[in-house]
């Protein structure tokens, strides 16, 4: 039985998101439990008069499937398919649908793999990271993503088209309000438990999230002034799962925008091996705010834990060029950090503006 939801995710994905035009070619990238998303993806790409270039893989990855992954020579790892980097250098928009049967499927690919792939195919996808080409990601609710936050699949599926489906014109008026601050600003501190962090936004500016590349929306970011990070921060409320590994209690300490020290209370050689990937991952790429009124709760799901009313998210490795960002690294890695508790604030040049989790300005 369909629900009619999907056919108002596909609109807004097609419309929204990406702004399909009459003949473009439009990568749609998913796995078969995403299907009835996919479908009604391929019929609105259609109804847009463009091309809908599907591209179905069984574990959600988009060009290289991660049984290949592990098995191919890493020599070969290291040099991307002619094919594959052509369409990402000439297709006119992406959308991926991200639908997991395991969430830790690429949990046991060693780190010098993953480096390789991403390293390989990194220079064609610069212009998705400068957003030369319009693109978005977004999950489809299967019982693996709903088993990570806890939740039934019918529960889970009600809350990812809650947060999707949102007036994302009035959201973007009410951060726009929050981002300007920030730009107006030299300094950002954030203050909590075992945290006292600085950082700079000057001279960069911030972009909202309501609609674009990210489906659910629902945050305002920037690109950290690169030498600029001071202190500490951490990452104690939540878990911070990546590459299909989860890590507890993360600490990290900058000096001149270079984490100098780190540690975790489960899987530290893994955040180590991370930290090292390249010259630019112990770099800070983003700075991130959640405010999406719709997610509440920590979910084990990096799309919809930064996007939590009150959080705020640092992002190690690559920059975002559009923003002023230099950093580059093969790993953007978005960890997540509650701020909802008391005693917790952010601070613009001084004055405090959110007080645990809640905007006083």
């Amino acid at each position: 039985m369909t629900d009619p939801r999907d056919r108002q995710l596909a609109e807004l994905l097609v419309d929204t998101c990406v702004g399909v035009q009459p003949g473009w070619q439009v990568i749609v990238s998913g796995s078969p439990p995403g299907r009835p998303l996919l479908e009604e993806i391929v019929r609105v790409v259609a109804e847009r008069d463009a091309y809908a270039l599907l591209r179905l893989t069984f574990d959600d990855s988009i060009f290289t499937p991660r049984a290949w992954v592990r098995r191919a020579p890493l020599a070969r790892l290291a040099v991307p398919a002619s094919i594959d980097t052509h369409a990402i250098e000439t297709c006119d928009a992406l959308i991926a649908v991200a639908a997991p049967e395991n969430t830790r499927d690429a949990a046991d690919i060693p780190t010098e793999r993953t480096a390789a792939i991403q390293g390989a195919y990194r220079p064609s996808l610069e212009r998705i990271f400068r957003h030369e080409v319009p693109w978005v990601g977004c999950q489809y609710p299967t019982p693996a993503l709903a088993q990570e936050a806890g939740m039934s699949t019918e529960e889970f599926a009600d809350f990812l088209y809650t947060a999707c489906l949102r007036d994302w014109d009035a959201e973007r008026e009410r951060m726009q309000r929050y981002a300007d601050r920030f730009d107006a600003a030299e300094e950002v501190r954030i203050v909590g438990a075992e945290t006292d962090i600085r950082l700079s936004l000057s001279g960069r500016g911030t972009m909202v999230d309501a609609g674009g590349a990210n489906i659910p929306g629902g945050e305002f970011f920037g690109c950290p002034v690169e030498g600029s990070a001071e202190g500490t921060i951490a990452f104690t409320e939540f878990p911070a799962v990546y590459g299909g590994r989860e890590m507890s209690g993360i600490r990290l300490r900058f000096e001149g925008g270079t984490v100098v020290d780190a540690s975790a209370e489960t899987n530290e050689e893994f955040l180590l091996e991370t930290l090292d990937s390249d010259e630019g991952s112990r770099r800070l790429g983003e700075l991130g705010i959640g405010c999406n009124p719709g997610i509440t709760r920590y979910m084990r799901n990096t799309l919809f834990d930064e996007k939590i009313d009150g959080t705020v998210h640092l992002a190690l490795g690559n920059g975002i060029p559009e923003l002023g960002g230099t950093n580059e690294s093969r790993i953007h890695w978005d960890i997540v950090k509650d701020l909802r508790l008391p005693g917790t604030r952010i601070e613009l040049d001084g004055e405090v503006v959110q007080q645990d989790g809640v905007w006083v300005i």
